[in-house]
């Protein structure tokens, strides 16, 4: 576990501002993981595949490079960061 202890030379309170501060980050993330989601469903729509079963044979060499499918893998990547990222920031609690 992490912590992070904030000190101001303000008197203002710091922990509204950091509360409002993660909580609009997280509705950017889940925004960005919305619009990913839908660019892969795209994707499957398109070649007919999973995006787990597209990520394993592409691993696996099972298919052809092309800058379509370079952009599924980046796509699919993007998604993983995304949610790690707003997984971090909702299991974040403030200790007073």
């Amino acid at each position: 576990m992490a912590e992070l202890t904030l000190i101001s030379p303000r008197r203002y309170q710091l922990k509204p501002l950091v509360e409002i501060a993660l909580h609009n980050e997280l509705r950017l993330l889940e925004a960005g993981i919305r619009r990913t989601q839908q660019r892969l469903r795209e994707f499957e729509s398109q070649y007919d595949l999973s995006s787990a079963e597209f990520i394993r044979r592409y691993e696996q060499d099972e298919l052809e490079e092309t800058l379509q499918l370079t952009e599924w893998v980046g796509e699919y990547r993007l998604l993983e960061r995304l949610r790690e990222k707003a997984d971090t920031l909702q299991g974040i609690q403030f200790a007073n």
